[in-house]
């Protein structure tokens, strides 16, 4: 593991292998370990470069004003490459998009998984079913309590309890046992959720500003390979996006797994693996 600058932030990351170069941008559940299968594989024939997001992982805190997709390219500007595969999960995947809008000359490929998009605004029937299936794991005061950086100290059981309601909403999905999620996969996840939000619940005051004009809007402006992975027990509105996704790309290609939810690297790894190998020689 390596630290950096980038703009104003101290960001951790990895940096293996030689060859294409490939850039895995994590998921806003996770962090740069959801790519371990990804990076073992693909290192002895890319150059594969994986990070935590500013106030993620083992990067420094999040503070002040900024923009993910610009800390993306800050990335591939501080490690002189030129030109990458770009591959994002949830709203890693919109980070993604939005570099590569912002800098068509640096993508060379998108692979985006469960992803979000920016200027999409995500449905009432989600954000109540994030209320009644998430958010109402911890006591609601405690959680504005959290959310705002007032509390005085963070309940661990706290931390425990949304992390296990989180897993079971994306990590397996809405609709699906948790039990059939191996427990390899779900016990990483745990660990890795239970420091998004003693991240999350005890960060500085910043703000995250997004790509204006929004991707929503400019989705016909791709013209790299873009794949499109689709966990088929992900959330039914996170899927949706990727119906967009295909929808506004016409050479998009999609790939859908059945029985996966909101981490397919995690759970179905040579599946995704491949389609990133795939993605990298068509952008070649």
């Amino acid at each position: 593991m390596a630290n950096i600058l980038i703009n104003d932030a101290r960001i951790a990351y990895d940096d293996v292998g030689s060859g294409p170069a490939v850039v895995l941008v994590h998921a806003g559940i996770a962090d740069r370990r959801m790519w371990d299968a990804q990076l073992h594989a693909l290192s002895p024939t890319h150059r594969v470069v994986r990070y935590d997001w500013r106030g993620y992982g083992e990067s420094g805190d999040a503070r002040g004003r900024f923009a993910h997709h610009r800390d993306l390219l800050g990335l591939l500007d501080a490690l002189d490459i030129e030109r990458a595969t770009v591959v994002g999960a949830s709203m890693g995947g919109a980070y993604a998009v939005d570099a590569a809008l912002t800098a068509p000359h640096r993508v060379s490929g998108l692979v985006v998984l469960g992803s979000g998009l920016s200027g999409h605004t995500w449905p009432d029937t989600m954000l109540a079913a994030v209320r009644d299936r998430v958010h109402s794991a911890v006591p609601a005061e405690r959680l504005t309590r959290y959310r705002a950086g007032t509390a005085d100290r963070i309940d661990p059981a706290d931390v425990e309890a949304m992390a296990l309601a989180q897993a079971r909403f994306l990590v397996a999905g809405p609709d699906r046992d948790p039990s059939t999620v191996a427990a390899e996969v779900w016990d990483r996840a745990i660990t890795m959720l239970h420091g998004v939000f003693r991240r999350l619940w005890t960060a500085p005051a910043h703000e995250e500003t997004v790509l204006h004009p929004p991707a929503v809007h400019r989705l016909h402006e791709l013209t790299v390979p873009l794949t499109v992975v689709n966990g088929l027990a992900d959330a039914p509105w996170i899927q949706d996006v990727a119906d967009l996704l295909c929808d506004g790309v016409p050479h998009a290609h999609r790939l859908d797994l059945p029985g996966v939810g909101h981490l397919p690297s995690m759970e179905r790894p040579t599946e995704v693996t491949a389609a990133i190998a795939d993605t990298v020689r068509q952008g070649l």
